[in-house]
């Protein structure tokens, strides 16, 4: 196996903790433990009396269970808990390919998608949409490069960066092409609940065929990232211990704590989801506002889900655009030279600092 640098991590890992103001994050406003504690009121409790000792491989029960209570026609055993959703993709892409197998990947996507699937020595095609065509997806274009071994298609809707969303027409096309061909679909639904249009939510790829293959988060909808806690879910149990197996290898068990949280956070998900949805609406009113005022100098598809845009810069290179801002302001954009789409850069409104934020940046412009 061998790894290309992670940009986007190596990025943030350089400059997360020490810019003054993000403007880039893909998550929502975070919630304390206390927070959370407070929605139940014996969690306090059975929190602090909670052993530290290993907990089961595939999940807590209660947590496997709470997991399936968000789909439709699942069983808790049909979920594996990881320790995040990076684990759940490394693990998925590692335990099933090598070099003899074909892989579909949908670009523009979160870094890990394409690379870890390239890691596996497997030949890896990508299934390109573009700005100018609203960041759509062509199912007829994914069809054209399928191969007799291809044996997944990764797909990431609501989507990072673009914040698109598949529109369900096309979600049922591929659903049903996926089941034709006994491909996998593996579907990286981090961003599932944050549609801006609650009514626009799809159907999680495993509610809708033996071969969907769901990956969920507690990082991004919910906003709680620090829980380290992340999943999939499918109809295949054979596919689920085959995951385990490799799991072993990788993290075998999650932390009894992060669990317990997690297990408390998913019984108030629709309570989560409700609030975060409200504070994202309320930041995305100002960025389009924001877009319209400055379309000399941007323009964009706008969102459907997800706290996150990628916006086009009209002229000039957006890395540097990105340097001089974060330099002058300490403001952090993404470059999103780390997706290899060097005209574009990434904004983050899922923050509750982000009006005071945004009217930094346009400060900046007016006096740039």
């Amino acid at each position: 196996m061998k790894l290309n640098p992670f940009r986007i991590e190596e990025f943030y890992g350089v400059h997360e903790f020490t810019a003054s103001h993000m403007l880039s994050s893909s998550d929502v406003e975070s919630r304390s433990i206390q927070a959370l504690l407070q929605l139940e009121p014996d969690a306090l409790d059975a929190f602090l009396n909670l052993k530290l000792g290993y907990t089961e491989a595939p999940g807590a029960p209660e947590l496997r269970q709470e997991i399936a209570r968000q789909y439709t026609g699942l069983e808790a055993d049909q979920v594996l808990v990881f320790s995040c959703a990076e684990e759940a993709i490394f693990v998925f892409y590692q335990a099933l390919f090598g070099p003899e197998d074909h892989l579909m990947v949908v670009t523009p996507c979160y870094e890990s998608g394409l690379e870890l699937a390239r890691s596996t020595g497997a030949s890896v095609s990508v299934w390109e949409r573009q700005m100018e065509d609203g960041w759509v997806y062509h199912v007829s274009a994914l069809e054209r490069q399928l191969q007799p071994n291809t044996r997944a298609i990764y797909l990431n809707t609501p989507n990072n960066p673009t914040g698109t969303q598949m529109d369900r027409e096309t979600f049922q096309d591929l659903c049903a092409l996926a089941e034709e061909k006994g491909i996998w679909l593996f579907s990286d639904e981090v961003y599932r609940g944050l549609e801006h249009d609650a009514s626009s939510m799809l159907p999680a790829a495993c509610e809708v065929t033996f071969k969907g293959v769901s990956v969920g988060s507690m990082s991004k909808s919910f906003g709680l990232p620090g829980l380290r806690l992340g999943w999939i879910a499918c109809q295949d149990r054979d596919l689920l211990r085959k995951l385990q197996s490799f799991k072993f290898y990788t993290t075998i068990c999650n932390s009894a704590p992060s669990e317990f949280l997690t297990t408390l956070a998913l019984r108030h998900a629709s309570e989560i989801l409700q609030e975060n949805r409200k504070l994202v609406l309320s930041n995305l009113a100002l960025l389009q506002g924001f877009m319209q005022r400055h379309q000399d100098m941007f323009d964009w598809v706008p969102p459907q889900g997800s706290p996150i845009a990628f916006p086009r810069l009209k002229s000039g290179n957006a890395s540097e655009f990105c340097r001089q801002v974060l330099e002058k302001t300490g403001i952090l954009l993404l470059p999103g030279e780390v997706y290899d789409q060097p005209e574009h850069f990434r904004i983050g409104y899922g923050r509750k600092h982000f009006p005071e934020v945004l009217g930094l940046f346009e400060g900046f412009l007016k006096g740039h």
